[in-house]
């Protein structure tokens, strides 16, 4: 029996969750590290992974299967291709970071500094993101659908806390609104994806009932559902895959967000840590998207065929809409919320162009999108911390007392906006070409997206940085070395997988060749023949 590698991936940081929340209270510090370092093993852990994955050999390798729930057909069974391995190592890799950004964002303030303000326990919150870390991998690696449904939803457990509960503080004048506040966000959060959950609840409960009608016995398995459907062993009448397909779409578009689902992430990025923003946005809600394509498309290959031109639509809607709202924010995070909405819109596009250019973009964007969020919202959270406020009109002229702080946070920027060189311009450039390629309408409107994402991010750079200096700022600390040491590496990265993007499109670019033959797509052939 080969060593359960996906499991050892999960395991260590939801033992490590376990240890971290145990650390005797007097031993804060103690606790950090402790975090960190199972962090740390855990990226070797995903590293491991992806040395191991051959993009040449089998759709799914470093498969576990094991009887969970025998009477229920329910298994513990999992296996990645190069997307899920791209996104498992894309988690491993923030999550050392976001634990260094935070280093001081569970400290217990003060009461003389801060009157009446509660914190709770530093160890909770580690405990919590590596709590987090543990379900985002097992579900990137389920290959049973009842078993992604339960780490689907149980990830909004630690999440709910860390936004209620370790909110973002900087210029709440008086606690108890914001506690308010943090506390609305919170709910909303856990509202707006258990109802999606709970739609998706049915609809795999209706999977299980077809598979046991056409197959003589109920099935979760993801391999044994596509393969039957593959075969013509399984089939489905026409309306229930629509319904089917539906229950589940809807919850990962809740998770992702798309329009109009997508109210609630404004509110959660904006009432919380930097880090745990980057935890939601970076993170989490790449849960929804892998989802589309790993669920959506394999289960139901003719519903979202069906589905697409109103997918596409909203799609649109999400670049447009969000980039838009980000014009128009005076808060730096709720501003980068905006723009994360828009983002996703570019990952749904390409995942529903159906072309092989939109989706292998669409999955290089989920990392990239992932690392350059990271960077712009782990700056600004250094940003704000120093000033103690998120409003964009306090601040002026930072980058003449701060320089490195104002280049990482315009290197970020530029990134968000896809400048050429930076790792985003590959994925929305492959996700645009894919969509041209079969939807030219769709493709056009798009690329409005990027006109629009220029002017948001060169605008917040503007009258944050330039300018004269605001009395406010003008003894800001530069970044300090455990700052930098979160930064200088996501800069690099988003310049070397800008620059040599091929390591990732050698894994992804065969596991989206399988999800298109699951749609029956092929890429549309040339319009304009070729020079004889």
């Amino acid at each position: 029996m080969s060593f359960p590698l996906l499991t050892a991936v999960a395991a260590l940081p939801a033992i490590g969750a376990v240890a971290t929340a145990a650390v005797p209270a007097a031993r804060r510090t103690a606790a950090k590290w402790l975090a960190l370092a199972v962090s740390l093993a855990t990226l070797v852990l995903a590293a491991v992974v992806a040395f191991r994955f051959d993009p040449g050999g089998d759709r799914y390798q470093l498969t576990e299967s094991h009887t969970w729930i025998a009477d229920f057909g329910v298994r513990y069974e999992l296996g990645v291709d190069g997307i899920g391995v791209a996104l498992i190592a894309l988690t491993a890799l923030l999550i050392p970071f976001v634990v260094l950004a935070g280093w001081h964002d569970a400290d217990p303030v003060e009461e003389e500094a801060a009157p009446g303000r509660r914190w709770r326990p530093t160890q909770g919150f580690f405990a919590l993101i590596l709590a987090v870390e543990a379900m985002v991998v097992i579900s990137f690696a389920a290959t049973d659908v009842f078993l992604f449904y339960v780490f689907f939803e149980a990830m909004l457990i630690p999440m709910y806390f860390l936004i209620g509960g370790f909110g973002d503080r900087a210029g709440a004048r008086d606690e108890a609104e914001a506690a308010k506040q943090r506390s609305y966000a919170a709910v909303k959060f856990l509202l707006y994806n258990l109802a999606g959950g709970l739609i998706m609840l049915a609809a795999v409960i209706g999977l299980y009932a077809v598979t046991a009608d056409q197959l003589g016995e109920g099935t979760f398995s993801l391999r044994a559902i596509v393969e039957a459907r593959a075969s013509g062993e399984l089939t489905m009448a026409q309306n229930t895959e629509r319904l089917l397909f539906l229950g589940f779409f809807l919850a990962f578009a809740v998770k992702a967000p798309l329009w109009p689902l997508h109210t609630w992430l404004p509110n959660a990025m904006g009432e919380s840590t930097a880090p745990v923003a980057v935890l939601i946005t970076a993170v989490v809600d790449k849960v929804g998207t892998f989802a589309m394509l790993r669920f959506c498309l394999g289960l139901f290959p003719e519903a979202s065929a069906w589905a697409t031109p109103v997918v596409l639509v909203l799609a649109l809607v999400s670049i447009i809409y969000g980039a838009l709202l980000a014009i128009g924010q005076r808060d730096i995070k709720r501003l980068i919320a905006y723009a994360s909405i828009s983002h996703f819109g570019f990952i749904i596009l390409g995942i529903f162009a159906m072309t092989s250019q939109g989706q292998g973009g669409a999955t290089l964007y989920m990392v990239n999108h992932g690392i350059s969020t990271a960077a712009l919202m782990l700056v600004a959270g250094f940003l704000i911390s120093r000033r103690g406020s998120r409003l964009i009109a306090d601040y002026g002229g930072v980058q003449k007392v701060a320089p490195v702080l104002a280049g990482t946070f315009l290197i970020g920027g530029l990134a968000t906006l896809s400048l050429p060189g930076l790792a985003p311009f590959v994925s929305e450039f492959l996700v645009l070409v894919g969509t041209f390629t079969r939807y030219p309408a769709a493709g056009i409107v798009a690329t409005f997206g990027i006109v629009l994402a220029a002017l948001y991010v060169l605008v917040l750079y503007q009258r944050t940085m330039t300018g004269p200096v605001r009395p406010e700022v003008e003894r800001m600390p530069d970044l300090r070395k455990r700052e930098l040491a979160v930064v200088a590496p996501l800069i690099a990265l988003l310049v070397l997988l800008g620059v040599f993007p091929k390591p990732l499109t050698d894994i992804v670019n065969p596991a989206v060749e399988h999800t298109l033959s699951d749609v029956q797509k092929t890429d549309p052939d040339p319009e304009v023949e070729a020079a004889k």
